[in-house]
Order: structure tokens, then sequence, then C-alpha cells
């Protein structure tokens, strides 16, 4: 039972087959080692007809039960009993968005008989580990490769492939049940990635290229040898081929993925020594190519898989040592502790742009310039300039130059993660416009920023001139390679591109004084202090700050130890990565079908919620009226400044029942507190005209009702639409956590002090 596709296994259970049965020796693994205390939720990934997902429910556990075999969803569902606590959902566990998973995490993550057939196992394992709750457990149900008939092993692993399951977990426990094996995988942890070398070569071994593929959403491609390291694809060239030849015929032979020789590109020439004997070794970068990984090679190769670059320094399994210095080629710093190697960089000329291209993108980026000019975005004669020089479409191959240069929103997507959401994006004209002009730099002056693409920092090296410095940081390898392949191409060479950790400034900028401006691009939870002390007196800082789930581009000065904002825009960023990323409170409901968020912190007893959500709904309408297409996010924050137990409500489409109002597209401004609940919504009262209408809910539903009424009516009175409160930051580094009468947040870093007596506009 091989199968490779999903249609495989669609056909193989809509003809009525079925799949080895759950034994009684798995059963007594499972309850000795993962029955749960109290409740607890469990993913079953590759469910089949559901027999562990039921036996999961019986022992505890509310249960996901996942397959990509519609046909086994649907026989799943309609024989499971009407009292199981188990939902079936198609779901491609390799491809799908794990965000469209009923639970942020799980207690316990199981994979019977269906690991040995995934593709990309090393990099799902990672991701699962992720989805683990604190304390929470990978199960892995493997049948053995030496119990199985010599043509069906690629159904089961051997002892070389358990290792490499079992390697990155700091608690790995091995049950056996009837001649299967249980791996029980508990906190992941990752260690550095080690490298290998092979035996000692034969002199034509001396000289090989190395290649780097990546997919569409920038994973590069490892083999698997069977001498049990992860290499990247190539070889050695035959007599006559150059390093680019080599590579993409190497490249088709081992994985069977076609590339042009056009789009092969030697990075550098390393040399080592391997047994006391001197060794060539080409990076070579490929940058199209079509087809699916293959094993066409099982003499070399045990199978092929995508990885992220951001998981390779904890990589299960040593690294071939050539692979690792081409590795690091592409993503300078990315892994730590490589042998020696002496590296001779090859300088590409940047190719010349097509003059009928030029034409255009000149004249749609004057139009772009102009039309932001018109809508008020662009008000500064540096900013304009910067805008009608830096030709974007260099650092956006492939996308159309309409598309590039669309002044209202042209945000383009550079990568995405597994799960298809976006990691990496080059913002829109207006947004880099606004976050440049509140930046306000000037000649000579130092700027950092934080989430790299290209673009913004060209636009920075402009405002700063030849005698000011631009640094871009990004923690992500390949964002890094991206940015400086393309900033030289493009003409802006003095830029400093840093891979690392926004969340730590970047390396020689930590000192204080030694910034005039930072721009962040990446949605942050928190302003840590390597963005406050760098800064010089009156120095801006501008940054995308999430509180309570909403978002703003926010613009402060710094004043002594503190940030003073000076201007709010809405706006929408992918969010921070590393140790900036935190995973804010949720509170699930009936099953998942309503969730409670409680993004700067904070819990509910679900079961009173859960009550209270059966008991009539109390309905209050404010009589605050506004029209259509008006923006009131900052009512938003005023009922998150004012009101205890504020919180976001949102209601899975899939499971609503209908019990609460289903929010239209942010998630519903709630308040909990006394095991009641009171949210807000938006009820149309003419064509034109919308209300505020408050829903609660439980024992103290009247009070919560009357209170959010009161607030926005208060609101509407004494705060315009578009007034935004001052907004002070003081870190907490400084042991200053004296109360004000601004309405104060807390965050890790930072106190956040909001004074809605002295408000400001927001910018836009």
């Amino acid at each position: 039972m091989g199968y490779t596709q999903q249609a495989e296994w669609h056909d193989h259970y809509a003809r009525g087959e079925t799949f080895r049965a759950l034994t009684d020796s798995e059963r007594a693994v499972l309850d000795t080692a993962l029955r749960p205390a109290g409740p607890a939720v469990a993913l079953d990934v590759g469910c089949g007809l559901g027999e562990l997902a039921l036996y999961l429910n019986e022992m505890g556990y509310a249960v996901d039960a996942v397959d990509y075999a519609e046909s086994a969803i649907e026989l799943a569902a309609a024989q499971a009993p009407d009292d199981a606590d188990v939902r079936f959902l198609r779901h491609d566990i390799e491809h799908d968005d794990l965000a469209a998973l009923p639970h942020d995490a799980y207690d316990l993550i199981t994979l019977r008989l269906s690991y040995a057939f995934l593709h990309n196992r090393t990099w799902l394992l990672n991701r699962l580990g992720e989805q683990l709750r604190p304390g929470g457990a990978v199960c892995i149900i493997t049948s053995l490769a030496d119990a199985v008939p010599t043509d069906r092993r690629d159904i089961a692993l051997d002892e070389d492939e358990i290792a490499l399951a079992t390697a990155g977990w700091a608690a790995a426990e091995r049950f056996d049940a009837d001649g299967m094996a249980v791996l029980v995988l508990r906190e992941p942890a990752a260690g550095p990635v080690s490298f290998a070398d092979k035996r000692r070569p034969a002199p034509q071994g001396l000289i090989g290229a190395g290649v780097v593929v990546t997919d569409e959403q920038g994973r590069v491609l490892l083999g698997r040898s069977v001498r049990g390291v992860w290499e990247l694809p190539g070889g050695k060239p035959t007599p006559g081929e150059s390093f680019e030849q080599a590579a993409v015929r190497e490249l088709a032979e081992e994985t069977g993925l076609e590339a042009s020789v056009d789009d092969a590109q030697v990075l550098a020439v390393l040399m080592d020594t391997t047994h006391d004997v001197p060794r060539l070794t080409a990076a070579v970068r490929v940058t199209a190519h079509h087809g699916m990984p293959t094993v066409t090679e099982p003499d070399l190769f045990h199978r092929w898989e995508w990885h992220w670059p951001s998981d390779l320094p904890a990589l299960t399994g040593a690294l071939f040592t050539p692979s690792a210095h081409v590795l690091d080629c592409v993503w300078p710093g990315l892994l730590k502790g490589l042998p020696p190697v002496h590296r001779n960089r090859v300088l590409q000329p940047a190719p010349p742009e097509d003059p009928e291209q030029a034409r255009e993108s000149h004249r749609l980026r004057q139009k772009m310039t102009d039309q932001l000019i018109d809508q008020g975005y662009i008000d500064d004669a540096s900013v304009e300039t910067a805008f009608r020089r830096v030709r974007r479409h260099l650092f956006l191959p492939g996308i159309p130059l309409e598309t590039v240069y669309a002044a209202a929103d042209a945000t383009v997507t550079t990568k995405c993660d597994g799960n298809g959401r976006a990691t990496s994006t080059v913002s829109a004209p207006w947004l880099q416009a606004v976050m440049l002009r509140e930046a306000a730099l000037g000649p000579g002056q130092s700027a950092l920023e934080i989430g790299s693409n290209g673009p913004n920092a060209a636009l920075m090296q402009e405002l700063v001139g030849p005698n000011g410095q631009v640094t871009t940081l990004d923690i992500d390898p390949y964002v890094v390679e991206r940015t400086a392949r393309f900033l030289p191409a493009a003409g802006y060479d003095r830029v400093h591109v840093v891979l690392g950790d926004g969340e730590h400034g970047a390396p020689g900028l930590t000192d204080e004084g030694s910034l005039d401006a930072i721009l962040v691009t990446v949605q942050a939870l928190d302003i840590p202090p390597t963005w406050i002390t760098p800064l010089v007196e009156g120095g801006r800082l501008v940054v995308p700050l999430r509180i309570h789930g909403y978002s703003w581009a926010i613009a402060f000065e710094k004043r002594g130890d503190e940030l003073v904002s000076r201007s709010y825009t809405v706006c929408g960023f992918v969010p921070m990565q590393g140790a900036g990323a935190r995973v804010e409170d949720v509170v699930s409901l009936r099953s998942g079908e309503i969730r409670v968020r409680f993004p700067e912190g904070g819990t509910a007893d679900a079961e009173l919620l859960t009550q209270a959500l059966k008991a009539p709904r109390l309905e209050r309408r404010t009589g605050v009226t506004l029209p259509g297409n008006t923006s009131f996010d900052k009512l938003m924050l005023w009922l998150a400044t004012t009101m205890d137990g504020f919180c976001r409500l949102a209601v899975d489409p899939e499971l609503d029942t209908g019990i609460v109002e289903r929010p239209k597209g942010w998630d519903a401004a709630a308040v909990v507190r006394d095991g009641s609940l009171a949210r807000l919504l938006l009820q149309q009262t003419t064509a034109s005209t919308w209300e505020w209408v408050i829903h609660a809910y439980g024992p103290a539903a009247e009070q919560l009702a009357e209170e959010m009424t009161q607030q926005v009516i208060i609101w509407d009175r004494d705060h315009h639409v578009r007034d935004a409160p001052r907004l002070t930051i003081r870190s907490r580094l400084n042991g200053d956590t004296e109360p004000t009468r601004a309405r104060t947040v807390a965050k890790q870093h930072t106190l956040l002090d909001f004074d809605w007596t002295h408000p400001h506009r927001t910018s836009l």
C-alpha cells in the first residue's frame, strides 16, 4: 500500500477498503503513556476511518481528526457515535494552513502509520512541535522496516529514520506494540546542526558543485543520503562542463528537477580540506526550476525534502560539510561553527534593463509619485525625489509593473510560511511614504530598518545621502539573501544588510545615541530597550505596534528615557518572528466555535462563559451612529484602555451555530467579567448609517452592557473619530513601574501610558 497521491487514498476508502485495525497493544501503550489528567485536546493526523480518534476520545481527549482523503473523512464522520467529541476534517497536513485547524495548540498530536508517507517529514515534525501546548506530546506509531517485505519498506521506518525523528526532542520514549514502534516525543529541543564528511575522496571527486534551489515558499531542497547525512543536490563536472552546466545536469539526474543554465549562477568557489586533500566546491544558485523532487538514484539518496532555512541551524542529522559551506554563501551567518573554508566570491554584473521596460517603469513611477502627492501621503520634497528615483520593479522581478507601481495598495508578498501565510512583503507605496515622512530622515543621518526587502532601504539611502548610513536587518536568511542581492543591482550598494533578530537590535548600533531613526516594518507586540537606547535625543521610532489585537504605525520621538507619540496610522504588517513573537492567550468555547482572545494576556472561565451563552441575550442600543466607510479604530483603543477585561471575540465560520452573531471583518471588541460577556457590533439603520449595539450574556449582562454603552457615548461625545491618545512609552528596564494619571497597558519590556486628555489627530 505504497500510495503517494491523495487521489489514491481517496479511491482506497471509497472502494470500502480499510486500514490496519488499532490493536490492544497500541491501546495499552496509549493508555499508559498518554492518558490525560484533565480536559485535553488532541490532533489525529492521517486519521483514516477514525478508529484511533475515537479511542483518544474515550481516553478523555476532545479530538480534531484530519485526513486529506475526502472519502475517509465522510465515512469516519458517518460511522462515529453521535456523542463522540471528535471533529473529522479534510485537511492536507503538509500543504494546508495549520492556522485553519480548530485549535491553536494541542496537548497531543498523533500520527499512526502515516509518518512514513510524508514527503517533508522533518519540516512537518518541526511545525507540529510548534503546535504543542506546554507539556504536550507528539506520538508516532510506525511499522519497522525490518519487519516488512523489502518492496514495502517505503511504508515503514528504519532505525536511522527513528533516530532522526527522536533527535530533536528533550524527551523521547519508545514502546513496542505488536512489532510496531510507538514513539512519544516531548519538548522540542533545537540543538546545533553537526557537519559530516565522506570517506577519503578519489582524485576526480575533488571538484564539484553544490546547488541551492528553493520552492515557492523559500524552502531549500536537501537530500537524505544513504550515508545518513543531509546534502544539497550536486556533483562533479564532466570534462568540458562549466560549473553552471554541471549544476543543472546534476539537479536533473539526482532530483528530477529541470532548470536552464541561464538560471544558474555561481556565487563563489570554495576551497577546504578533507582527509588532508584540498577540495574545490562551486556554490551555485538556481533561481528557477520545474518539476517535483523525485528519488532517481536510490543507491545514493533515500528521499528529498524541502526545509526552511531558519530550521537548518537546528537540523537533526548531520549536514554534509561542502553543502553547509554552500548554504553559507547564500545565507551568510546562518550556520554556526562551520569548519574552515576559503571563499572566493564571484562578482556578477547586474543584467541590463530592457529599454522599453525602463521607459514604462519610469512613466509609472512618476505617475505613482504624483498620485501620492495628490492624496497627501507625500508632502516633503526629499521624499518625493526618493520615490521618483527608486526603481521598485528591480526588487520585484516577475511582478507586473502596474502592480509594482500601484499607489493605492501595492503590497506584494515575497515569502509565505508552510501554511500559506505571508512572512515577508514589500509594503504599499502610500504606507512607505507615511512612515518615511514621520521618520524625518535627513542627509548624513544614521538609520536602521528592522524587516528587510529592499525598496524601503533604498528610499532611506536616498534620504540620508552619500554621507549617511542605512542598515537593514531581518531574521529570515532567505529575505536577507534576497535583499543583499537586489540592493546592489538597483544601485544601493552602501546599504548594510544584516542577518539577525530585530528584538536584539543591530550589531554595533545598540549604544546610546548611535541612530537618528529606526523604522520597523514588521508588526511588533512590544518595544524592546534596543529600539529606545540607540536613538539620539529627538530621534524617531516608527513602528507598527499591536495593542490589544489592533495595529497602528505609530511615530514616536525620544524625550529623555521615554518615547512620546507624534502620529498614528492604521496599518497591517506581517508579524514579528523570533524573540519578539508571542503566543496570545485564547479561551475556546463550545468546542472551538467561539474563541475569546486576550492579546495583552488574560483568561476566563470557559465553563462559566459557556453557561452564560445559554442564557437569553441582552441587546442594548447605544444611540451612537456613524456613516458608512468611517474609521472607528480609535473607539476600539478607547474601550481597550478604559474597560477591565477587554478582549476580542471570534466565531469559526465552519462551526457557527448562530448562538453569537459572527463578527464581520475584525474580531469583535468584547469584555469578559464575572462569568459574563458583552460584545460590540454595528447594525445598519439606514442605507448609509450604522448604529453601535451591545450584546451581553450571563448574570452580569446588564452591568456590562450599561458600562460599554456609556463608554461608547463618552467616546462619541468627547473624542473625534480621528482623535488619538498621546502615548508615552516607559521602559521597564529602568525600573519605572510607577502609575500615572494615564491609562496604562503593561507589556514585557514597556509600560504604555495613554493620555486621552491631550489627544492628537491621526496622520490619515
